[in-house]
């Protein structure tokens, strides 16, 4: 059988749209393999340090991973709702649009708006699963579709002001993060994916894994104060 590579974690800080569609074109069905091929433990979030991939950084990365499956699933290509300027009003009024579901288990209509909906909306409940699983304090667990429907209701307003498209440029030129939707959902996806990660691998049972790997003694500051997995590489 042909080994598929590892599913290795991105460079940390921005990443401009395109080269982020690119990585995960390549990084989601890499990972995806290594799961069916049971290389690792599928959801990432039921690991400990002593299993492969077991890490904080690759937990977090994972998990990550495993929510924008759906989106990566979408068919049709239309891939520039996510990433094109002119085209985030059109993505943002289909998100806002569709009724929330509690699925992660999806049948897709055909229409590029409503099935990249469907799909983000499978990937936010999918890690609200995860939290569950790895025993995200309940606090941080509520409010997980609310919390991002704000997000995209904030990014509405911006693209509705004069000169947006331009401005979203300038900003991609300057190295700063425009309010795209694929930045949103990846950004979410990060943002929640470091929750079940730190209980899951920091969690209730750090004295148990210490036993077993030994780990940095930095690693605890270090990822408190990490914004993407790749920092902690």
């Amino acid at each position: 059988m042909q080994r598929v590579p590892a599913a290795k974690q991105p460079p940390a800080g921005l990443v401009q749209p395109d080269a982020l569609l690119d990585d995960l074109r390549l990084r989601v069905p890499r990972y995806l393999a290594e799961i069916d091929q049971g290389r690792l433990i599928y959801p990432a979030c039921k690991r400990t340090l002593a299993d492969a991939a077991g890490d904080v950084g690759a937990v977090w990365d994972h998990t990550r991973l495993e929510a924008m499956q759906y989106v990566m699933a979408v068919p049709g290509g239309e891939f520039g709702l996510l990433t094109e300027a002119a085209r985030q009003l059109d993505m943002i009024d289909g998100y806002l649009f569709q009724r929330s579901h509690g699925e992660t288990v999806i049948d897709f209509t055909g229409a590029a708006t409503a099935d990249f909906s469907i799909a983000i909306v499978a990937g936010l409940n999918w890690t609200s699963h995860c939290a569950q699983l790895a025993g995200v304090p309940l606090s941080q667990q509520t409010g997980t579709i609310r919390h991002f429907r704000k997000l995209v209701t904030l990014a509405q307003k911006w693209w509705l002001t004069d000169g947006a498209v331009e401005r979203c440029g300038q900003m991609l030129a300057n190295g700063e993060q425009p309010p795209l939707m694929l930045h949103l959902v990846w950004s979410e996806y990060t943002r929640l994916a470091k929750q079940i990660a730190a209980a899951a691998i920091l969690g209730g049972s750090i004295v148990r894994s210490a036993q077993l790997v030994a780990l940095p003694a930095d690693l605890v500051p270090r990822f408190e104060s990490a914004k993407d997995p790749g920092e902690l590489v």
